[in-house]
């Protein structure tokens, strides 16, 4: 009987316990992509990214309608070249497609690096809004809460050494001034 007492309190000392360290933990859950949709500025970058996704279009079309008139006019001489001729304008129109097809992929490579360049600020002043408003209401921890997509930390309290206690279980020497910001 003594000994049940015994792990009974234990029990209840241990729960005591975590529920005081538990009350600590304030966790929060944010939509990023809902607040940047929200964001006056984003109806500025949605037609200043349309215009440049216009100006890349017409020029690959442009390209493009200047390769096709080049293919019709060798398939229209093709028969009356010699055949030296002929396997070297193949080899002119193989070359304008390859060219055609890399600016194809730097056009898309240059719209995701001009829609990046745009969202950046926003981004930016988004991120430090989430932070500011997680520190002023004593949150320790902000995930995203973006639809079919898993949970991201956006923000933790400066004093979450979780990093620091991971890399010390695993043996390996924390840097001078500890871990930098943003890996906790």
């Amino acid at each position: 009987m003594m000994k049940a007492k015994f792990i009974l309190t234990a029990i209840a000392i241990f729960c005591v316990g975590f529920v005081v360290q538990a009350q600590d933990i304030k966790i929060g859950y944010t939509n990023v992509e809902l607040i940047m949709d929200m964001m006056p500025e984003m109806e500025q970058i949605g037609a200043d990214i349309q215009d440049y996704q216009q100006q890349l279009q017409t020029n690959i079309q442009t390209k493009g309608e200047s390769f096709q008139r080049q293919v019709q006019t060798y398939q229209q001489a093709a028969a009356t070249m010699t055949e030296d001729a002929r396997a070297a304008k193949e080899n002119e129109l193989r070359k304008l497609q390859e060219e055609l097809q890399k600016f194809e992929q730097d056009a898309q490579v240059s719209y995701q690096r001009k829609l990046q360049q745009l969202l950046e600020p926003v981004q930016t002043k988004v991120f430090n809004a989430i932070n500011a408003v997680a520190a002023e209401n004593n949150y320790t921890h902000i995930f995203s809460d973006s639809v079919g997509n898993n949970p991201v930390l956006l923000y933790t309290k400066d004093d979450d050494k979780f990093t620091e206690l991971v890399l010390k279980k695993l043996g390996v020497a924390i840097p001078e001034g500890g871990v930098p910001s943003g890996s906790n």
